[in-house]
């Protein structure tokens, strides 16, 4: 067995030595009772070789908050989500000033509660100073042998109770404690640093009480709230504000807040942590916690002002250029979304268009663009779907739209041109059933769209793109039973009726192959009524 070096010590040799040796002082990952393989392969070497020292981050005399987790916090060695996990750690600091305070994510996947003060705490401890802010969460991996392997569990509840232990392969002797005892430890020597400790619950897995068909609480969320009581320190269930949010997903969507196993989160489920987490802390009563209250940010989900009139229904407009342009000049370029109110009753319902020209499936959802929709989404409304004509694109270049040609659930981790980034890309399919998934959701329908026609005449007739797209379109309608308006046939069956040409045809486009005038737009919004009427739409009956 290889010597550890402690955390302490390593940051001792940081300073004097800048990290410029290689570390290899642990063992393999090992596969855990949860049958879980930790992505971090437990080096804390290599760990505080990406993370930032302790302390380091703090402007001024501004107060610090250090994140102190395991994976579910702090994932893969550099936490940059290269291996498709992310920690909610990574994404904390959206929701802080960050001319007030600065976000520390001190977690280390394969940490338990124990692990992690023994091994690293110290260094934490070390830096901090009166007015920093320390939030606890942590108890994942608190299983398995006491004194042998990763020699990380810790004795169940909050009792004062402990073992004396050797570890067997290292001959290594300590006292553990329980789960409580370590929290208490935690409180007792943030306070003597004059730090605010707060004790947050764990994120929930995806493993599901067969009785409820709910997410499964963890124990752990009681024996710290139990702790924070008797402490007197800020407690935030995490555990059940992300659990009820998980709840009242899908299963399919649920899922996908996971990657590559039940405990590890993707992005999507890292940001809702992370959400959560403020919303916790923002929501909670504890008079301590208000000078943090008064740094924090981004509580309020985000909206389009769509301005509502009562019995009215919204029909959400996206989808890229084709549906919303420049909008401007007469004899400029035109999406047909800039026309819906020629064609809707405004008597009876409300048109928003927040389509964004350039966009992809992808793009429109990575940029928030889809959140502020689902946000805005109320019981009744429509949500029209067209995209496609940035989809199938380089995946990770500069403007990072492109996306897996089909509709399998599939996906894959693409390191990013433009910054080095991260990111799991999913399927075009894959995309349109999120947004087919979130409208249903909130009790509205959502109306797929066909991509618009192109200005494009192979062998006389204009370019049909049903091999690809169209079939795509119609496997997603197949499986999720979503309405479908079949714009692309609509339209292309308009210009082969009234143009015989490209040149012919130059009229009802603008500048390219793609994008429509003024008419072109008119004409094209037209062709959405007529597909709502054929298809026998509850959307048809706000037409005019």
């Amino acid at each position: 067995m290889k010597r550890i070096i402690t955390a302490y010590a390593m940051m001792s040799m940081a300073c004097t030595m800048a990290m410029a040796q290689s570390f290899d002082n642990l063992p393999d990952p090992v596969e855990d009772v949860n049958k879980v393989v930790d992505n971090t392969p437990d080096s804390i070497g290599k760990a505080l070789m990406s993370r930032p020292a302790p302390g380091t981050t703090r402007k001024g005399n501004n107060p610090v908050l250090f994140l102190i987790g395991n994976s579910t916090m702090r994932n893969g060695t550099k936490g940059n989500g290269a291996n498709g996990q992310w920690g909610w750690g990574f994404f904390a600091n959206k929701y802080f000033d960050g001319r007030k305070i600065s976000v520390e994510n001190q977690a280390l996947g394969g940490m338990s509660t124990r692990t992690y003060y023994t091994k690293l705490w110290g260094a934490v401890r070390d830096s901090l100073k009166a007015g920093d802010w320390v939030i606890i969460s942590i108890g994942h991996n608190d299983n398995g042998p006491y004194d042998s392997g990763r020699a990380r569990a810790v004795i169940p509840g909050t009792g004062e109770d402990s073992i004396h232990i050797k570890i067997k392969e290292t001959g290594v002797e300590e006292t553990v404690y329980s789960y409580g005892g370590y929290l208490r430890r935690y409180i007792a020597e943030c306070r003597a640093k004059g730090a605010h400790p707060i004790l947050m619950s764990l994120t929930p897995r995806d493993a599901f009480d067969e009785k409820t068909g709910k997410i499964i609480r963890k124990p752990q969320t009681g024996w710290a709230a139990i702790v924070a009581a008797e402490e007197g320190v800020p407690f935030v269930d995490l555990n059940e504000i992300s659990g009820h949010k998980l709840d009242t997903y899908s299963k399919w969507k649920e899922k996908y807040h996971f990657f590559g196993d039940h405990i590890h989160s993707s992005a999507w489920g890292a940001e809702m942590n992370a959400r959560s987490a403020a919303e916790g802390l923002m929501a909670s009563r504890n008079p301590d916690l208000k000078p943090l209250q008064d740094m924090i940010i981004n509580v309020t989900l985000p909206t389009y002002p769509v301005q509502r009139e009562e019995g009215k229904p919204v029909v959400w407009i996206t989808g890229d250029s084709t549906v919303k342009n420049a909008d401007k000049e007469k004899d400029g370029m035109w999406g047909w979304g800039s026309q819906a109110e020629t064609v809707f009753d405004k008597k009876k319902i409300t048109c928003y268009n927040a389509a964004m020209a350039g966009r992809s499936t992808r793009s429109y959802i990575r940029e928030g663009r889809w959140e502020k929709v689902y946000n805005s989404l109320k019981p009744g409304d429509f949500v029209l779907i067209q995209f496609g004509h940035n989809d199938i694109c380089p995946i990770d270049d500069k403007k990072e739209r492109g996306v897996i040609p089909g509709t399998a659930d599939t996906c894959h981790v693409y390191k990013m041109e433009k910054d080095g980034r991260f990111e799991v890309v999913y399927s075009f399919g894959w995309y349109l059933k999120k947004m087919i998934d979130d409208t249903k959701e909130k009790g509205a329908t959502p109306i797929l769209v066909s991509l618009t026609t192109r200005n494009e005449w192979p062998g006389g007739k204009v370019e049909r793109r049903n091999d690809s797209y169209g079939k795509w379109y119609r496997e997603i309608v197949k499986e999720t039973g979503c309405e479908f308006l079949d714009a692309h046939n609509l339209i292309a069956d308009y210009l082969d009726k009234h143009y015989k040409s490209k040149e012919s045809a130059a009229e009802y486009f603008k500048k390219d192959h793609t994008h429509t005038s003024l008419k072109g737009a008119r004409n094209n919004a037209k062709m959405i009524a007529k597909g709502l009427k054929e298809i026998n739409s509850p959307l048809a009956k706000f037409l005019k």
